[in-house]
């Protein structure tokens, strides 16, 4: 009898830690009464109610090859990646979450030059990424490096100036400002990106798109964003 007794205790114990790590996980994910309201001159690219704005992944190379064949092969494309990858973006409290299980969202426009503000908390070894016009990617994750460096660049700098990352768990804001291709990135109002060129991902040495969507990368990972707001800058 003791020995059951202590087996029960001990699952008890396991039960109440799994619970309050996940508890501390999703701490203060709840959206507070003014989230996703944008600031004079911005548009919310989320409403904090749906995914209104957004559509499934598909990236670049596979956008050009279908529209080759023609606008129904990738409106039929666009239908297959909504019914397979939206099912794991979802909408809890004004915070829109990822279960880590399906692929990248993107927005259903494509924007040139811009300025983006959006609110990101990851969980520990957490890994994401915001792509510009559809090119990876302002850095997300865990890492002593820390967050907001253009993280696929090969000729110019990738890593960010400082670290200026919360704690996991604590939400993050990116304020990132592109002109041409170059990028600016503040984290926590603290600037990691001056003015630096994002390079072409998908076709090394040729200049960026002038026009792409906007990614909240996938990686695996469980992920909540808020306060995903944009204005429109001149050409």
């Amino acid at each position: 009898m003791k020995m059951k007794a202590a087996i029960l205790a001990s699952m008890l114990a396991l039960a109440l830690g799994a619970g309050a790590a996940r508890a501390d996980e999703d701490k203060g994910a709840k959206a507070g009464a003014n989230d996703n309201k944008p600031p004079k001159g911005f548009k919310a690219l989320f409403n904090g109610k749906d995914l209104t704005n957004w559509q499934g992944l598909v990236e670049l190379p596979m956008r050009a090859k279908l529209l080759k064949e023609g606008p129904a092969a990738l409106a039929a494309e666009q239908k297959r990646a909504n019914e397979e990858y939206l099912p794991h973006w979802t909408v809890k409290n004004g915070i829109l979450t990822y279960d880590g299980k399906g692929q990248s969202l993107q927005t259903a426009r494509d924007y040139g030059n811009f300025e983006l503000w959006v609110s990101w908390k990851i969980a520990k070894k957490g890994d994401s990424g915001i792509y510009l016009r559809g090119n990876p990617q302002v850095q997300i994750w865990d890492n002593p490096i820390g967050s907001g460096g253009l993280f696929n660049n090969q000729k110019h700098a990738k890593d960010p100036l400082k670290v200026a990352d919360k704690p996991t768990g604590e939400w993050n804001t990116f304020r990132i400002i592109m002109v041409g291709d170059k990028v600016t990135v503040y984290l926590n109002d603290v600037l990691v990106v001056d003015k630096t060129p994002l390079e072409n991902y998908w076709q090394k040495g040729k200049p960026l798109p002038a026009r792409g969507p906007i990614e909240l990368q996938h990686h695996g990972d469980r992920l909540w964003f808020k306060n995903i707001y944009i204005k429109e800058l001149p050409d």
